[in-house]
């Protein structure tokens, strides 16, 4: 391995078992645009540090859901980036979910509020009149208090369809969602907040439960494929993505 090649940190794939073959498209389509990649192992991650994680969630996924948690919950490992997708049983990139980032329940409040200075959210919020959206059926008080200690307004949603009702009417400045709410998941939110002119560049952060059972990451997996499309992404299409992560 070269200098130059240690030195440029990767992106890596995670979600997909090796000698699969499902990683190809997506390799070629990260090397189109530029980026180092390769298939990884979760269990490298700490050591490796890569630059980012591109994560198969889909229901064809190598425990899509358990390593992005397991990601999330290490302090050495959660400021990594992760860019959930949805790659079919061929490795056809089906959806792109890029979400403005991940934070594990219970909540760590201190984290929450250095990587919201990080992301560069608080800055305005003792200034101006902002307003943060909860999303999710428990409420989080423990999250809002939180948040209006940093100078936001707090809106509260229990499902998606009444969090998209308060969005349309309430100028919000980021949202926190739980991953699974009544009837919907927090990606379908995101996917229909993106629809609409006065909440598609908002942020939305996902709250993951500590603990989720295989029943559930099932569930939930079930949910991403009503999601996607049925035709292949492109690669302009599926760069389009990744930059505006960046």
């Amino acid at each position: 391995m070269t200098g130059n090649y240690e030195k440029r940190r990767e992106l890596w794939i995670l979600g997909v078992k090796p000698d699969s073959g499902r990683e190809e498209i997506i390799s070629g389509y990260l090397q189109s645009g530029g980026y180092l990649c390769r298939l990884e192992k979760y269990e490298n991650i700490q050591s490796g540090r890569p630059l980012g994680v591109v994560l198969d969630i889909s229901p064809f996924s190598d425990d899509g859901w358990g390593t992005l948690l397991k990601i999330k919950t290490s302090p050495l490992t959660r400021n990594i980036p992760v860019l959930p997708v949805f790659l079919s049983e061929t490795g056809k990139v089906g959806g792109v979910f890029p979400v403005a980032g991940f934070f594990t329940l219970p909540l760590d409040e201190q984290y929450l509020q250095d990587r919201l200075a990080v992301y560069g959210l608080t800055e305005e919020a003792e200034t101006w009149d902002l307003q943060a959206m909860t999303v999710s059926r428990t409420g989080e008080e423990k999250l809002s208090n939180t948040l209006e200690s940093l100078g936001f307004g707090i809106i509260k949603g229990y499902t998606g369809k009444e969090a998209l009702a308060l969005a349309s009417i309430h100028p919000v400045y980021l949202i926190f969602c739980g991953q699974m709410l009544p009837d919907m998941s927090a990606f379908e939110l995101q996917e229909r907040l993106r629809l609409d002119p006065y909440s598609s560049n908002t942020p939305l952060f996902v709250l993951l439960k500590d603990n989720v059972k295989d029943g559930e990451k099932i569930a939930l997996s079930r949910e991403i494929a009503h999601l996607v499309r049925k035709k292949q992404l492109t690669c302009d299409e599926f760069l389009a993505f990744l930059r505006r992560k960046e």
